[in-house]
């Protein structure tokens, strides 16, 4: 915490003690909206299930909820993307006053996770949510009963945060299968955190596995067969010259990509390291876990960041921070490669979409990492975007990955560069 928040916090008028949002005193009017990627109700009786739409883009998916005799909340997801229960609708809360020492806290009793995770929410205003995950943690708890959680509100809280008006003041979000309750919720001003949370302004750059329920089951063993795969190449003789790192743009290079991979940079002996929902930390962790030994390419093709927006429109110059350390551990790992920086690929359809405005600004901060020589920053948005800067679905068909025709423009836009540092 630092000493303006405190300051503030010392200056503001006294609220009371505590906010108890099971019942909404004293902000009255809360309602709990129940939602999936696609549907949305209002528990406003016992029990609710999330209507589908008449053409689902996940048709197997299931969303409801129930209100216990006892107050307790109940959300149960099968096959989802997103599963929420959102406190909203009620009068915005001032929670500037509880930042200094206050904490959110409540029971929670983990049903069943073993097939999906979990995260903390807030609402901070417009274009503004803060979350924390509790994956593995929440697993560690299934079975065990009502636990008491108390996170410190910082948890929620960014330098530059205006907790005034704050108009979502809790989002419960199950993803994948689960069952979850939840009840005695409440904001005190004085509390005693005993839940840990991540520190925001080091996420970006401590190393970890991804941890989201859907890549749990495939996210290690894809490592693992990323580190059989240049084994395989350095026991056949093959000198690996090229390799890729990123996300899922970069694994698209298997899949959609496949046919331009062959065309233009199988003679290379390229290997893709790219791996879907990866932020900086997880591509940090990768590199530090060998995916980038045991050969020594002359090109290092590099591009991560865009989910460190997409999850938590992270500050840019986290994100920043986070691309420089694995661009010192890629220099660290392989000083002969030369790597070439790429800027984040524009995404939404249009050029004021938050996330574009908000990659555009990461982009921005980028060509200071390169020295012109070792380190080569490129930005191939352009050849991406129609002429008036809108996103066409020939080329990115969710305005985020690439199709075959993309992968095409990717590949001709690096071909001058990377010929020249390849060609004998």
């Amino acid at each position: 915490m630092n000493r303006f928040v405190l300051a503030l916090a010392a200056l503001l008028p006294l609220t009371a003690q505590s906010m108890d949002l099971d019942t909404g005193k004293p902000a009255k009017g809360w309602q709990i909206a129940v939602t999936d990627f696609e549907g949305e109700a209002k528990l406003t009786g016992d029990s609710v299930t999330v209507p589908k739409p008449a053409n689902p883009r996940v048709p197997n998916s299931h969303v409801a909820a129930r209100r216990g005799s006892d107050g307790a909340l109940t959300l149960q997801f099968s096959n989802t993307w997103i599963a929420q229960l959102r406190w909203q609708d009620g009068t915005p809360l001032d929670l500037n006053p509880y930042l200094a020492h206050g904490t959110v806290e409540f029971d929670l009793n983990v049903v069943d996770l073993a097939h999906g995770g979990m995260k903390f929410k807030l609402g901070c205003g417009k274009d503004c949510e803060r979350k924390v995950p509790f994956l593995f943690a929440g697993r560690e708890l299934a079975g065990k009963g009502r636990q008491h959680l108390s996170f410190a509100l910082t948890c929620f809280w960014r330098e530059g945060d205006d907790f005034s008006a704050v108009n979502v003041p809790f989002t419960l979000e199950g993803t994948g299968s689960g069952e979850l309750q939840i009840s005695h919720l409440r904001f005190n001003k004085t509390g005693k955190a005993t839940t840990a949370c991540p520190d925001y302004r080091t996420q970006s750059v401590t190393p970890e596995p991804l941890q989201e329920s859907w890549a749990v089951e495939w996210w290690l063993p894809r490592h693992e067969q990323k580190l059989a795969e240049v084994k395989a190449h350095r026991e056949a003789g093959r000198r690996v010259d090229l390799v890729f790192m990123g996300d899922s743009i970069t694994q698209g290079w298997e899949n959609e990509g496949k046919q331009v991979w062959a065309e233009h940079f199988a003679k290379y002996n390229a290997v893709a390291l790219g791996f879907g929902g990866d932020r900086t930390e997880n591509l940090l962790w990768r590199l530090q876990h060998g995916e980038l030994d045991g050969m020594a390419p002359k090109a290092v093709v590099m591009m991560i960041g865009t989910n460190n927006t997409g999850e938590r429109l992270e500050d840019p110059a986290l994100t920043v921070a986070g691309i420089r350390k694995n661009l010192d551990e890629i220099r660290q790992r392989q000083p002969q490669a030369k790597v070439l920086l790429l800027a984040l690929f524009p995404r939404g359809e249009k050029p004021d979409d938050l996330l574009r405005r908000h990659n555009a600004r990461i982009n921005a901060l980028l060509p200071a990492l390169a020295d012109g020589r070792q380190v080569v920053f490129l930005d191939i948005g352009k050849a991406l975007t129609n002429p008036d800067g809108t996103l066409s679905k020939d080329i990115l068909p969710d305005w985020l990955h690439l199709s075959p025709a993309g992968y095409d423009i990717w590949a001709r836009s690096l071909e001058p560069t990377l010929t020249s540092w390849l060609t004998p």
